[in-house]
């Protein structure tokens, strides 16, 4: 739904967080976490360059029973035929999702695990991405986004790293 500026959306999204005990080591002796399929509300803003944008969506296979909320903002930046775009976004996981997939039950714990309970989580991520429409009749993006996970996650013993980097290219045609 459109109102002005203003865009209302129904998102559905698979979330690929699950394992079991194949997987790794790091898992041995611990109930598997699942695939899920998150849906909900997402709301965006966008005028004059600036793109601003809230959503929440909820785990509807009632897998981890919960939530992730979260909240961007960008302005795009162009240069002929290049846009550019930094954003900034925070991802709030509450304690039912964290303690999901981060956690480790006193039953589950092996040598390389500890009892852990994940509490409710606050991420902070910075993107970059580069756009055009110049490449073969479609439109290119390169994406780069730096996330900085809450202690919340970093504290679980199934995590090694703080940080995460990830680089996403993008090509799209209309056929």
């Amino acid at each position: 739904l459109s109102f002005s500026d203003l865009n209302l959306t129904l998102m559905p999204a698979p979330r690929f967080q699950g394992f079991d005990e194949s997987d790794s080591e790091i898992f041995a002796n611990m109930q598997a976490r699942k695939f899920s399929m998150d849906a909900g509300l997402g709301l965006t803003y966008e005028k004059k360059d600036w793109k601003i944008s809230v959503s929440s969506m909820f785990d509807v296979l009632g897998r981890s029973d919960g939530f992730e909320t979260k909240a961007n903002i960008a302005k795009v930046f162009r240069k002929g035929p290049l846009f550019f775009e930094p954003s900034l976004s925070l991802s709030y996981l509450d304690s039912a999702h964290v303690n999901y997939y981060y956690g480790v039950k006193s039953n589950e714990t092996n040598s390389l695990t500890f009892a852990y309970e994940g509490q409710s989580a606050l991420n902070t991520s910075l993107g970059f991405s580069v756009s055009t429409p110049i490449f073969f009749e479609g439109f290119t993006q390169l994406a780069i986004n730096y996330t900085w996970y809450d202690a919340a996650i970093t504290d679980s013993p199934l995590v090694e790293d703080d940080t995460n980097l990830s680089i996403r290219i993008l090509f799209s045609k209309f056929f």
